[in-house]
């Protein structure tokens, strides 16, 4: 072999050595940055120098770490994300640790393949006043941003979502999130999601699925928010005073201070401790939620239960006063049963009474850990079509009632039971139903009452008068009402008949009606 020959060898042999040696220490490097991560300084500035100016908050980020064999890993402590504001304002979005997994090919395209976080915390602040949206809109255009880097999923499980209220008095309202998986989630465009929350009351899971953003960095609450859920197996007996579970579903769709929700309830046990009997409960409803600060305007509420319907609208607003919120509605009863409605609030296992009702009523629910019963404010007007008592005694005493009113034998009793018609106006309040005015009638007398009923006693407590067409000797015959005669005077109403001054006692279920002989005397 001639000397450039042997001299060509040597060099390649050289060359191979050299590329093998380089490999070897690439790959020895590579291994080593695989096992040990290193801490990138100048990464972590430049993450929150980007964060800062896209979301245009004070960003901190206590530590970054960084892998790139076998791909690109990315592992973060102590993230927060908070509006510039007051110094007191608490992070608008912190994490407690996070890690990035993604490839330089998908960097590239401006992708991020997978994010997981760690104690995630969102905390959505209350609207903006005027002075506040206007100093904001005046602070100057936002600088020129790249275009968005897209992460293709994020997972987080343990996360809490926390409405703040303006008041910094009332407590926050915190929803924990056990999952949560998004995808393509950029801050310029909507982003997918899936999530299971804990609703706090009353308890019970939530299941939804939509589309939230693109977000809005000068005002939060008008971040474009759609989807659908599922709250399940919500347990009302921590409001004391009911109980029973309930089911719903629906749809939503505006923003986060603004969301339009479509859905229905249902409760297959609803009870009302005061009564003690389950009935099967269903609502459609639709509401202008602001997610914001959870007030609820409710539209339109449309309830049945048993043969018994109503609609209600009004609103469930945080006031001020206790902690909780209050429900306001104006509600409506066109065609329900009288039955239905006592079957809810008297023990007895048959309602006392049945008849076809007509009701309106103010409604006003306040917070506090008492019985609903209790706390609970009604006042309005109702009538009642067609009423008969079930108790066997006190309907005979009402069809005699009738029957002696117009001047007829007691022995010509009618065949058939004699229904009555009622009207009145009442307030209800510290667990008592308070009828300023109730007129009782019957054919040939009218019965005009006030007083107060018990909704936990049952106790009743009323006195008014009994107007007959016929006079007391007429009620009866033969010596009684010769004896009687001499009394007529004592009860004769100015329109004809008379007028007897009567008193109600006892209970729903074992009413006495009785003559109230101190005001026999007392108004002559």
């Amino acid at each position: 072999m001639t000397d450039s020959g042997r001299s060509f060898l040597s060099r390649r042999r050289w060359i191979v050595l050299a590329i093998a040696a380089a490999v070897t220490v690439l790959v020895l490097v590579l291994m080593i940055a695989s096992i040990v991560p290193f801490r990138s300084e100048v990464a972590r500035r430049k993450l929150i120098e980007v964060l800062s100016e896209r979301l245009e908050s004070d960003v901190q980020l206590d530590a970054l770490q960084l892998r790139v064999f076998p791909s690109l890993r990315a592992e973060g402590t102590g993230l927060a994300i908070k509006r510039r504001g007051p110094p007191t304002r608490a992070p608008l979005i912190s994490v407690r640790r996070f890690v990035v997994h993604g490839s330089l090919s998908a960097l590239l395209r401006h992708h991020v393949n997978r994010i997981t976080l760690e104690g995630l915390a969102i905390a959505i602040p209350p609207k903006p006043t005027p002075d506040q949206a206007s100093a904001q809109s005046s602070s100057g255009n936002r600088p020129g941003l790249p275009r968005s880097l897209i992460l293709d999923e994020l997972e987080t499980t343990d996360a809490t979502l926390t409405i703040v209220p303006r008041n910094p008095s009332k407590r926050p309202k915190v929803w924990a999130i056990h999952a949560l998986h998004m995808q393509s989630v950029a801050f310029d465009t909507p982003m997918p999601f899936e999530a299971t929350l804990t609703n706090a009351i009353p308890p019970g899971e939530i299941q939804t699925r939509g589309s939230f953003g693109p977000w809005n960095a000068d005002d939060p609450g008008a971040t474009p928010v759609s989807g659908e859920f599922t709250f399940d197996k919500a347990n009302l007996g921590v409001f004391k005073g009911i109980s029973g579970i309930l089911t719903s579903h629906g749809g939503f769709g505006g923003s986060l201070e603004r969301m339009d929700v479509h859905g229905d309830t249902d409760t297959p046990d609803f009870t009302v401790e005061a009564g003690g009997h389950p009935v099967p409960l269903k609502t459609k409803y639709h509401a202008i939620v602001d997610g914001t600060n959870g007030d609820t305007i409710l539209q339109r509420v449309d309830a049945s239960f048993l043969k018994s319907s109503l609609t209600a609208s009004g609103g469930i607003i945080d006031a001020p006063g206790p902690e909780g919120r209050t429900v306001r509605l104006d509600v409506k009863m066109d065609s329900a049963r009288l039955e239905d409605v006592l079957r809810l609030a008297v023990k007895a296992d048959r309602p006392p009474m049945t008849g076809g009702l007509t009701l309106t009523t103010a409604f006003v629910l306040p917070p506090g850990k008492i019985d609903v019963v209790k706390k609970l404010q009604l006042d309005g007007h109702f009538s009642i079509g067609r009423a008969l008592f079930t108790d066997p005694g006190v309907q005979t005493k009402i069809t005699e009632l009738s029957v002696r009113s117009r001047g007829k034998q007691a022995e010509a009793r009618p065949k058939k039971s004699v229904p009555s018609d009622f009207e009145g106006t009442f307030r209800l309040g510290n667990g008592v139903l308070t009828i300023p005015s109730v007129a009782f009638d019957v054919p040939g007398a009218v019965v005009r009452l006030s007083g107060t009923y018990g909704l936990v006693s049952e106790e009743l407590a009323f006195t008014g008068t009994l107007v007959m067409q016929a006079s007391i000797s007429e009620t009866v015959t033969g010596l009684k009402s010769v004896l009687l005669k001499a009394i007529d005077p004592l009860f004769r109403h100015k329109g004809g008949g008379s007028e007897i001054p009567i008193r109600i006692g006892g209970t729903v279920g074992s009413p006495s009606f009785g003559l109230d002989t101190k005001r026999v005397f007392s108004r002559k």
